[in-house]
């Protein structure tokens, strides 16, 4: 028997260690495909820079993330607070902030294991191939875990 899915949340954060790859990544896929209906960030636990690669895959889909600025959770905190009632991490480090994080917010935290494109060498095609490899498998668990058939009352 399939587990139900939890409730949708309104607010998600997806971090990874650095907010210059996989997060934005996983943000920007789900903003597309839910729009305004879901406010959507991305941190990490280290400040980092926007990664060209990751830019690059997700260019190829139609999405610009050429202007995302990566933010750590503190700095995140600042700006707007951390009012988000899902977590989604993609790194173990960022699952420990998260879970951390929890002794004093009410969020729930989903540990999504995603591999780091970073750590791939060879080719520029091969190097994107880690990166497309990344994109896929993010939409995959975002349309499982938001889809919208399993919103509402239908």
């Amino acid at each position: 028997m399939k587990r139900a899915p939890a409730s949708q949340p309104q607010a998600v954060l997806f971090a990874c260690g650095m907010n210059s790859v996989r997060s934005p990544m996983a943000a920007a896929l789900l903003k597309q495909m839910l729009g305004p209906s879901l406010y959507v960030g991305s941190a990490g636990v280290r400040k980092g820079e926007l990664d060209a690669f990751a830019a690059a895959a997700m260019e190829e889909i139609g999405i610009d993330i050429s202007a995302h600025r990566p933010l750590t959770f503190e700095e995140l905190d600042d700006l707007e607070g951390l009012n988000f009632d899902l977590i989604v991490t993609l790194s173990p480090e960022a699952h420990h902030k998260a879970l951390e994080l929890t002794r004093t917010l009410a969020a729930d935290v989903e540990y999504w294991p995603t591999a780091d494109p970073t750590a791939i060498e060879g080719s520029r095609e091969q190097r994107m191939n880690a990166y497309r490899d990344v994109r896929e498998q993010l939409l995959r668990r975002i349309r499982e875990r938001f889809s919208p058939r399993h919103r509402g009352n239908e």
